[in-house]
């Protein structure tokens, strides 16, 4: 077993419902979002170097967009959270409560949106491109920890896979298609 996996179960190891994760991705998350703040601090109040689409679009639509994004985020992140350590389950399972029945990463993608959410008051150009590195990070995290999951629950978990998209809740993939998903 490499040293990664096994620092990654230390973290969880008191919590056997959970298969663990990225034994860097608390960090690198860390990392990233003073990386973006920084950055987007003063490129939107101080330099205003890649701000010039800012003037485009009125304040008011700004801020009301923004603040959507951010609820959005917010319940992604607080839902996901909630269904993944409100409880722990007495015999491991893949969880598919709440929001995990929408997509696989309410909980990535609702630090995702809060980022956006920062963006689109200023449309920093230089904090887009670090928002998009952050994306990717997240995607890495997802997929390593999709691995782990596949390890721990196997064809349960591929089956979840098959069912439920990664990011994107209303889209599912599938025989090789995009299908809409009904929300009920």
């Amino acid at each position: 077993m490499k040293k990664e996996k096994i620092l990654a179960r230390e973290h969880h190891k008191n919590r056997p419902d959970l298969a663990g994760e990225h034994v860097f991705g608390d960090l690198g998350q860390l990392i990233l979002l003073i990386i973006f703040l920084a950055v987007w601090i003063a490129d939107s109040f101080f330099l205003h170097y890649s701000t010039y689409f800012s003037g485009l679009i009125p304040l008011y639509l700004k801020i009301a967009l923004g603040v959507i994004i951010f609820i959005i985020s917010g319940y992604l992140a607080q839902s996901g959270l909630r269904v993944v350590f409100g409880e722990v389950r007495e015999e491991p399972i893949v969880i598919r409560d709440g929001v995990f029945g929408w997509m696989r990463h309410p909980i990535y993608l609702g630090a995702i949106l809060f980022y956006v959410g920062l963006l689109i008051f200023s449309l920093s150009g230089l904090a887009l491109l670090i928002w998009l590195i952050i994306i990717a990070f997240y995607h890495w995290l997802a997929r390593h920890e999709e691995r782990l999951l596949l390890e721990k629950f196997g064809v349960d978990y591929q089956k979840y896979v098959q069912e439920v998209p990664m990011w994107i809740p209303w889209i599912r993939r599938s025989t090789g298609s995009f299908d809409k998903k009904v929300v009920t």
